[in-house]
């Protein structure tokens, strides 16, 4: 393997490996169960309670 594919192959996998711990992270800083519903004014409404 040249010198540049081996480059190229280290900066893929920092990407992708990157993208996907910064992912984690902000999801376990923001769950996703922390959405707040807002109405038409900006107010938050309370979610629909089955």
């Amino acid at each position: 393997m040249s010198t540049e594919a081996i480059i190229m192959m280290v900066a893929a996998i920092v990407i992708v490996w990157g993208g996907l711990a910064y992912s984690v992270a902000f999801l376990l800083r923001n769950p996703e169960g922390s959405v707040v519903l807002l109405d038409d004014h900006g107010r938050p409404i309370e979610p629909f309670s089955t």
